[in-house]
This record gives C-alpha cells, structure tokens and sequence, in this order.
C-alpha cells in the first residue's frame, strides 16, 4: 500500500549546498539521505513529497555540515496482508513467479498460481496450465493476493496467491469473465 506519512527528523545539510535556498538544501538532502531506503517497519521511502518545517541548524564539532530538525511528508510502500496488488512478472522459474509490485519484487509459488497442474517450459520461461492451458510469462499483468510480508534490510520476502476468483493474469480473468457472459447468456437447459 502507498501511504503518505509526516515524520520528524533531523537532516544533516552538507557545505556544498549553503548557496542553495535552505528549503531546497533541506529537501536535496532528504532526497540523498532517504530516498529508496527500506525500514523494516515502514517500507520502502519513495520520495519526499514536501518539507514543512525547517527548525534552527546547530554545527556539530568537526563536522563541517549543519543539522537541522525538519518535518517532512514522504511517500512510503509497503504491502500488506491480503491486500489485493497489480504487478508485473518479471522472472519465471521452476518454483514460481517473481512479480514486480511497486518497487518490491514478490513470490507467487507454483502452488498459487492457479487451480491446475503447471509444466514448466524452461527454454521460454513460461508456466503453463495442463487442463485450461492459461500460460503465465515474462511481462504478464497479473492480480494477486499478498499472503505474507518480511521486510528486512538485507533481504525481504513478499509471497502472493492467485488461487482465488477474480485473481490471476489479467488476460485470464477477461478470458473468465467472456466466458461466464456468455454461458449467462445460453437458456439454463444448454449450460454445463
């Protein structure tokens, strides 16, 4: 989920930018500092959307930098638990589906795919269905369920499902909804 959080902090301002606007310093610096860090806790900072107030600087001893308290809004990911995502697969593999989900890269295992049997086709990555032949690739749209979250700093682990209605590659469920439009359309005798 994205989320626009206001934190409170402190800010270390380098030389290099006392000829800018001390607003604009400020923000730089945040940028250089927090952008694209992850926090265990919070997620994943995307951007420093606004800096709101800017507190009085103190020079630390043999640090040629100024410090000052600032409160900023940051624009933050982190998935949360059964929260309904759109990502993009970008690596197919034996065991499953890397899937791109904002700017985290997440798990469908092969046992969440779908409700079949899976081949995999290792020469052109792809996972494919043996009963409804649905074959899931590289750069496929895909809904998926997050099912599990550990954020750590060196290593993070996102595991997803599309065993549920409604989820899957998206060209799936236009598939499934074409198909149940028409069999809502046949007389009640004629259906399976």
């Amino acid at each position: 989920m994205f989320k626009i959080l206001t934190v409170k902090d402190e800010v270390r301002v380098l030389p290099t930018k006392f000829d800018l606007e001390l607003s604009r310093a400020v923000k730089e610096s945040l940028q250089e500092t927090i952008e694209g860090r992850m926090n265990p806790d919070i997620g994943v900072f995307l951007a420093v959307t606004d800096v709101m107030n800017i507190g009085e600087g103190k020079i630390v001893p043999e640090d040629g930098a100024v410090h000052y308290p600032v409160e900023y809004k940051i624009l933050i990911f982190r998935p949360e638990p059964n929260e309904i995502l759109i990502g993009e697969v970008v690596d197919i593999t034996e065991f499953g589906a890397f899937t791109r989900i904002g700017p985290l890269d997440a798990l469908i295992h092969v046992s969440q795919i779908m409700d079949d049997k899976l081949s995999y086709d290792a020469k052109n990555a792809v996972l494919t269905g043996k009963k409804t032949a649905y074959k899931l690739k590289e750069g496929d749209l895909v809904r998926a369920r997050v099912v599990g979250v550990s954020l750590g700093k060196g290593r993070s682990k996102i595991s997803l499902t599309m065993r549920q209605p409604c989820l899957g590659a998206m060209d799936w469920i236009d598939k499934n909804k074409k198909k149940k439009t028409k069999d809502d359309k046949k007389p009640k005798a004629d259906r399976k």
